[in-house]
């Protein structure tokens, strides 16, 4: 009897430890395929053109309009920066000369295409003249000028290329963000 019993409940502790392994994996499958969801890929068609015609990684794209608009086209911020891929007035008129483009106004910044030719467009200038999403990403939002003199300070940047330090909490902030959503990025959808 004392047997059967021991059977018994060893045969409801498996039952309830396998019910736990399956709930808890469940939840955390769930979980993944919420987080996964925040990490959306939309405008697909205009982070694939422009991301080849100025070869910039796509996810990088989609991580600089997820940090900077969470997708939202009609996104403006508090300093005037608009769209996707948040552009300032006069970053719109250094990438309009640049390019020769036929803009007519800075209010084709909040056209997803434009925006998206735009931003790439930086994205890649400043990948070429930083050469790490890092301190590009600390480019794109303190500004070129800024980080150049950033990386010529040895207080900074002890090899005048990568930032030890960044003299400025919301860049700093901005790129952990950029860096964080851009690991998350290749981890859901590099194969």
């Amino acid at each position: 009897m004392a047997k059967s019993a021991g059977k018994q409940r060893l045969i409801i502790i498996s039952t309830i430890a396998l019910i736990l392994i399956s709930f808890f994996t469940a939840l955390y499958f769930s979980y993944k395929n919420f987080e996964k969801d925040k990490y959306k890929k939309e405008f697909n068609a205009y982070v694939d053109k422009y991301s080849s015609e100025y070869d910039v990684d796509p996810l990088l794209v989609y991580t600089v309009i997820l940090t900077e608009s969470s997708f939202v086209p009609e996104a403006e911020s508090d300093v005037g920066a608009r769209g996707l891929m948040q552009i300032m007035p006069d970053t719109y008129e250094w990438i309009k000369y640049r390019l020769d483009d036929s803009s007519e106004s800075f209010d084709d910044m909040y056209l997803p295409e434009v925006n998206i030719k735009y931003g790439t467009y930086l994205v890649s200038i400043l990948l070429e003249e930083f050469e790490s999403v890092d301190v590009m990403a600390a480019a794109y939002h303190a500004g070129r000028t800024k980080v150049n003199n950033w990386l010529k300070d040895e207080d900074i940047s002890q090899d005048g290329k990568t930032l030890d330090i960044i003299p400025i909490s919301q860049t700093s902030h901005y790129v952990k963000k950029i860096v964080k959503n851009y690991d998350k990025y290749k981890e859901y959808y590099e194969q």
